[in-house]
């Protein structure tokens, strides 16, 4: 689980405590409110640990062409269309094939440079890229 999915899951929780309206001193609530009330609370839980889970066991996959560039490696996305530079596991990537590689987008340093790839496994040799 990523600090980010966290620090949104403990969001979420702090502002329903937060905004919670605060029960009138009428009397106390029926067994079957705070029985409610419980299983409200439950769910939600259930819900933002099943989405966390989800996306964080989400493979990242990046398809295109590989091209050799001044710089090392370069891969062009058949989906967006732009330009990573591939870091990482590099074995057996070949410049000149489609392919699908795993791994993570990484930001780069400086603003005009290219994004990167950095690359754990290749998943699928596509071959020969197609014009």
């Amino acid at each position: 689980m990523t600090a980010k999915y966290f620090w949104r899951g403990v969001l979420v929780v702090a502002l329903s405590v937060v905004l919670a309206k605060p029960a009138k001193a009428e009397g106390y609530p029926s067994g079957g409110a705070i029985v409610a009330a419980i299983v409200g609370v439950v769910a939600v839980v259930v819900v933002v640990a099943v989405v966390v889970i989800h996306k964080s066991s989400e493979k990242r996959t990046i398809t295109g062409c590989v091209s050799s560039g001044e710089n090392g490696m370069n891969v062009t996305d058949d989906r967006d269309k732009r330009f990573y530079a591939l870091s990482g596991n590099t074995a057996g990537i070949k410049p000149g094939d489609r392919m699908t590689l795993q791994g993570k987008r990484t930001k780069p340093k400086d603003a005009g440079k290219t994004l990167g790839w950095e690359t754990k496994l290749v998943a699928k040799d596509l071959g020969v890229c197609q014009l």
